[in-house]
């Protein structure tokens, strides 16, 4: 059986890889297991002819080796080898293919046909806070839906960042305990995005102690000032979309291209993009381009 992971969830992916490595039965490393990457993947066609001595079938693990792009040599002697394969040959391997991001190529054509393709993208918020209250809830730890929401807020969607987070959260409350929203405050770690949402909340409310205050934590959270500076500058921009997408009747989700999983952000870009004038936000964002400028002709140092 031939299989095609891809979507931005690693954490669903690997999962699906562990079930299967698991159903799949005794592996042996070089035998009937063969992990493949883009260092070794010429020797993939190799490695599916190579008999698996002493085992009926062999399993091989091809991970981010650019497979699914259109012109990848590689990948179209693949396609070719997999279509003139006969039954035999298939059925003595678990081909399984894992990648970010695809091309509808020649392999993927393939796979369509003789295998099995499946696609996984990050959930929607409702599915991650029933999926964080029932971690939660098998550790004997509550956490209100409220707070489970702010959770993901803070972590973002990705579903690796969200179990690695919650263990410390379900640790510190202990069995029988609560996650509370200060619990998140202190423990987690928030995505630059969620700081900068909030670091904006307040320099729209002209709490500038407070901005300062987040500021100096990012660059003590070894931030770099650049990942700082374009991530406020791509929030802002979304801010000055909102407000022009509400002042015109245009949809905000369509204007920011909001992901089907982002949709609460819309409510917030919305609310947050009120503190602001249309010009001050415009005066704001070409601000921070001239700091681009003038740190790149030498003239500040950022």
């Amino acid at each position: 059986m031939v299989y095609l992971l891809y979507g931005e969830d690693n954490y669903l992916k690997n999962e699906f890889v562990k079930k299967a490595k698991k159903s799949f039965g005794e592996l042996q490393l070089g035998i009937n297991y063969i992990q493949i990457d883009e260092s070794n993947v010429n020797n993939v066609i190799s490695d599916i002819e190579t008999p698996a001595f002493g085992y009926e079938r062999k399993m091989i693990i091809v991970k981010n080796a650019n497979l699914m792009q259109k012109k990848n040599a590689i990948s179209d002697k693949l396609s070719e080898y997999l279509n003139d394969a006969d039954k035999q040959i298939l059925d003595s391997i678990e081909l399984i293919i894992v990648e970010d991001s695809v091309e509808k190529n020649a392999l993927f054509n393939t796979i369509s046909k003789i295998g099995m393709i499946k696609e996984f993208n990050e959930q929607k918020i409702s599915q991650l806070i029933t999926k964080v209250k029932s971690i939660s809830a098998a550790y004997g730890v509550q956490i209100q839906e409220n707070v489970a929401q702010y959770f993901i807020e803070c972590t973002g969607t990705n579903m690796e960042d969200i179990i690695n987070e919650i263990r410390k959260l379900i640790e510190y409350a202990g069995k029988g305990g609560t996650i509370k929203k200060e619990d998140i405050d202190s423990l987690t770690i928030k995505k630059s995005e969620s700081v900068i949402f909030d670091l904006t909340d307040n320099l729209g409310k002209r709490d500038i102690t407070k901005v300062l205050e987040m500021l100096k934590e990012l660059l003590y959270n070894k931030e770099p000032i650049q990942k700082i500076l374009v991530t406020l500058y791509n929030h802002l921009k979304k801010l000055y979309m909102a407000k022009l997408a509400e002042k015109y009747n245009r949809n905000i989700a369509e204007c920011l291209k909001l992901k089907p999983n982002q949709m609460f952000l819309v409510t917030k870009y919305k609310k947050q993009s009120e503190f602001f004038k249309e010009k001050e936000l415009r005066k704001i964002l070409q601000e921070l381009i001239d700091l681009d400028f003038y740190y790149k002709i030498g003239q500040i140092d950022i």
